[in-house]
């Protein structure tokens, strides 16, 4: 079984078994072709009642036009949420006339629907979600901001081929927080490749700081950490 498979069967599970116990369950996704086979592979799963369950994404870029393929609402609608029955999908607005405003919108919609499940990948530079190394905050006093993306953030999207050059990457970008990230329940990371090797060595061997924003989840008491045979390679 592939690494995105064996993480989906776990969540899934997880999904079953919260609705087993509660009304709705709220869960958060990242957009990163790193997420693509476990992405796949919850879309496959027909037991789920997705219409108990409220999507919401963990950060977005500002500037791109709307529509546009590059967006991280584009990429997740696309590869799941059109295609799974979501009693609500929430996305991130990079485009709001009002960027602070949208970001104290998707603040309350976070604080409305408490987080359940974050599914979630780590940056070649260590990054959650957006927070890269010079923006983190562990105690991060807002949910959602706006932050400005260090180069080997940028660099990455182009490693990954989501943008032909790097002057074509946005520079800034709406992000969920640390603490937003932290307060969800449960906490499943995705991190395939050998990009990311050195990460996942320090998410796992460095200090517990902010100059890798991923050492953070060691501190999580339910988070679980998927690797391929490529990530693992510094081990």
């Amino acid at each position: 079984m592939e690494m995105g498979e064996a993480a989906a069967e776990i969540v899934l599970q997880k999904i079953a078994d919260l609705l087993s116990k509660q009304h709705y369950v709220n869960i958060i996704f990242a957009a990163a072709p790193s997420q693509n086979e476990f992405l796949a592979a919850l879309v496959k799963n027909e037991l789920i009642d997705w219409e108990r369950v409220n999507a919401f994404h963990m950060d977005e870029y500002i500037g791109l036009p709307e529509g546009d393929s590059r967006t991280f609402a584009s990429f997740l609608k696309q590869k799941i949420f059109i295609k799974l029955p979501f009693h609500n999908v929430n996305y991130i607005n990079g485009n709001a006339p009002d960027l602070e405003m949208e970001c104290e919108r998707y603040a309350g919609l976070l604080k409305q629907y408490p987080v359940d499940i974050v599914c979630m990948g780590i940056g070649e530079n260590g990054h959650i979600a957006f927070n890269d190394p010079h923006v983190a905050d562990f105690n991060d006093p807002l949910r959602v901001k706006i932050v400005n993306l260090d180069t080997a953030c940028r660099q990455q999207q182009v490693n990954d081929k989501c943008f032909d050059v790097l002057s074509a990457v946005p520079t800034h970008a709406i992000t969920l927080t640390i603490p937003a990230l932290m307060a969800a329940k449960y906490i499943y990371c995705m991190v395939p490749g050998e990009k990311k090797a050195q990460a996942v060595y320090d998410t796992l061997n460095a200090a517990i700081n902010e100059e890798c924003p991923a050492t953070i989840l060691r501190n999580h008491e339910n988070a679980l950490l998927y690797l391929d045979e490529d990530s693992a390679g510094k081990l």
